[in-house]
């Protein structure tokens, strides 16, 4: 039986796509939007039985004509933060998710699919209960709104139904993502450009690059999927490392990989703003009230389901996706 898997061009479905092939799944079928055709490249090195088109995927869907999968693990999702269309935002994210919702439950078809931590707004608790959740932007609430769906039907599921909120995660194939991108990304780019990195100067209570997230490799949200795949276990879990580390310990990693690519010893991140490798710009207006300066993933939940491996570090994580980035171009 074949693999359903939504958003398969883009960041984590690709990933997810990749990681199937490398356990001996090639029955896969891509489902996107290649509107913006570019994303086609996350799935060159992929082995898929076959594409759909996002919206024929619904018709088909809506009709009752597609081929009982295994699982469906629905990734797919427009997944700007900044975006201010709420219409095509709760039709893309909450309205095509609760069709495939249906569909999978009257198919008997586990269903895994991609949630969000912004749905806890600036927090500070991150722990999946309701009264932590403050959605900041209309693409936290479309997350939020399809959660309370699902955990209001939790009791009457008959296949399983596996929500994970992801927490900032980075790594290979998030090019096509641009201004979305993550900050270990847009690092790479600005120190082999400029020299330096920039980030945000002190605010909410922090000094200047201590803003904290939880950033999680991107490799390590895969194996959370494949995880909930094989052991399905019905309810709404965090996808972080349980770490809070701060934007500093991000760009010191990359500036350290790079500088190791060129053959140059570590920096102390002293050094490393002394030296002008890395600048605090002040931090923008625009996003006061609306910014997340501190995340950490409760996991009590996660680890409760069984799922036991570690999480790499910024640290490991970063040092991995520079090496990536430089084989990959």
């Amino acid at each position: 039986m074949s693999v359903i898997v939504t958003g398969a061009a883009g960041f984590i479905g690709a990933n997810l796509v990749n990681a199937l092939n490398a356990r001996g799944e090639s029955d896969v079928v891509a489902v996107d939007n290649l509107t913006r055709a570019d994303k086609f490249r996350n799935l060159v090195d992929c082995e898929i039985a076959d594409y759909l088109d996002k919206e024929d995927f619904r018709s088909l869907v809506a009709r009752r004509a597609v081929a009982r999968p295994r699982i469906v693990y629905h990734q797919g999702a427009c997944s700007d933060t900044m975006a201010a269309d709420g219409r095509y935002m709760l039709d893309n994210n909450f309205r095509y998710s609760l069709e495939l919702l249906d569909w999978c439950q009257a198919q008997n078809v586990p269903f895994v699919y991609a949630s969000s931590a912004s749905v806890y707004g600036l927090g500070p608790l991150y722990a999946e209960s309701r009264g932590n959740e403050k959605p900041l932007n209309v693409y936290g609430y479309s997350k939020f709104l399809f959660d309370q769906i699902v955990r209001r039907r939790l009791a009457s599921f008959s296949a399983p139904v596996v929500g994970l909120r992801y927490f900032n995660v980075y790594g290979p194939r998030e090019a096509h993502k641009e201004r979305m991108a993550s900050v270990a990304f847009h690092h790479f780019h600005q120190f082999r450009a400029e020299g330096k990195v920039r980030l945000f100067e002190g605010s909410h209570g922090y000094a200047a690059g201590e803003q904290r997230r939880d950033f999680i490799h991107v490799d390590d949200a895969v194996a959370v999927n494949l995880f909930f795949g094989e052991r399905p276990a019905s309810g709404i879990y965090n996808v972080g490392t349980g770490r809070a580390q701060p934007f500093n310990d991000v760009a010191l990693a990359v500036v350290n990989a790079l500088r190791a690519h060129g053959g140059e010893p570590p920096l102390p991140l002293a050094e490393a703003v002394a030296d002008g490798c890395i600048e605090y710009v002040a931090f923008p207006e625009a996003l006061r009230g609306k910014y997340q300066a501190y995340t950490q993933a409760d996991l009590t939940r996660l680890r409760a389901a069984g799922y036991r491996q570690p999480m790499a570090d910024v640290a490991q994580g970063v040092a991995a996706y520079v090496a990536w980035l430089l084989d990959n171009g």
